[in-house]
């Protein structure tokens, strides 16, 4: 008797963990892991603040929660989504999101709710057969950037000025970009930064032609991108800037970290990491890079630090991007702090800081 207790016992624990993706509780450096109710990839997060945050990923999956992490629910699914694959998600409060899907053609596709993730609006689908979209990038309520692979010729940028109802194309020489050469990865939702309050906009590239950070000033009209190279991060079909950092400077250029690396090479430090101190026009590579490739990274105001995440793992930056230490070897893709995501439904919260 007490022998099949105890393989009853074994089978509803891994029958539990089967289906909510992995074990609620445990840590992995200063990240606990919570229940995320899935087993899809997770690439997109944004945490709005006062506990609520909103996840996604594939299989049209969508993930909110209102109490800080300590129950994740599953949304309703947009409208023939069931095969896409959400990459980013934008929120501004408990009801209202949007949620973008990263394909080739009208597999790229944004959604939007207004009424807690419980019903869903097609708000725009891909006009570019060969398009595929990277990132969404939110200032306000009303104004949105949204970026995506070069399709004839050039970089593709969509704006935004009434929520989502219109979108419209800029064009313009400096977003000039071969698509067998260049292009956008999605792998976090971070490839596009915004100093929010000023309009600036950064986009980080990568591709064989090596990485480029092309930056635009607000008002931000097409004219206005301009075009820096990154030197830093290798050339290569998987390689390049991944994810951008900002962190807000008023009305002067902010301070920009990129990182990155070899996508096919998780565990090459080289190349990973570089700041700016002058929005982008000129870099500097970090002296002790992260312990890996990279795929976002995010400010810490209240630890003062930089923490950047990727396949292997987590490292963090107290001087600004120069040094990095390592703060896990777990897998994970997306960053909105407090939270990190990953594959296999993996939702993690940063634990508090201790003061350095």
């Amino acid at each position: 008797m007490s022998k099949w207790v105890g393989w009853i016992t074994l089978l509803m624990v891994l029958v539990s963990a089967w289906l909510w993706g992995q074990e609620t509780g445990q840590t992995s450096g200063p990240w606990v892991v919570e229940r995320s109710g899935t087993t899809a990839a997770l690439r997109g997060i944004h945490a709005v603040g006062g506990g609520v945050a909103w996840a996604s990923g594939t299989n049209g999956t969508v993930l909110r929660t209102e109490d800080g992490g300590y129950e994740w629910q599953s949304c309703a699914a947009p409208p023939d989504s069931a095969k896409l694959d959400f990459r980013g998600i934008w929120a501004w409060d408990d009801q209202t999101a949007i949620v973008m899907a990263s394909g080739t053609g009208d597999a790229s596709r944004l959604y939007k709710t207004t009424e807690g993730c419980s019903h869903w609006t097609l708000l725009f689908t891909n006009p570019d057969k060969d398009g595929f979209w990277d990132a969404l990038q939110c200032a306000d309520k009303h104004s949105c950037t949204l970026v995506g692979d070069p399709v004839n010729g050039a970089f593709v940028v969509f704006q935004t000025m009434d929520g989502g109802k219109i979108w419209n194309r800029e064009t313009g020489g400096s977003l000039s970009a071969e698509a067998t050469k260049q292009g956008v990865f999605a792998a976090s939702n971070s490839s596009l930064a915004m100093n929010h309050g000023n309009g600036f906009r950064l986009l980080g590239t990568g591709g064989m032609a090596g990485s480029k950070l092309l930056f635009s000033c607000g008002p931000c009209r097409s004219s206005s991108w301009r075009v820096w190279p990154v030197p830093i991060f290798a050339a290569g079909v998987s390689a390049g800037i991944f994810s951008l950092g900002v962190r807000p400077a008023g009305f002067v250029e902010p301070f920009v970290i990129a990182v990155g690396g070899d996508y096919n090479k998780p565990n090459d430090s080289a190349g990973t990491a570089a700041w700016s101190s002058d929005g982008g026009q000129h870099w500097t590579a970090a002296a002790k890079p992260p312990h890996g490739y990279r795929s976002a990274v995010a400010w810490d105001a209240a630890a003062k630090a930089w923490i950047a995440a990727g396949t292997n793992g987590s490292d963090i930056s107290y001087d600004d991007g120069k040094t990095w230490q390592p703060l896990d070897n777990g897998n994970w893709n997306a960053l909105s702090l407090p939270w990190v995501v990953g594959p296999g439904g993996r939702i993690a919260k940063r634990k508090a800081a201790s003061p350095v």
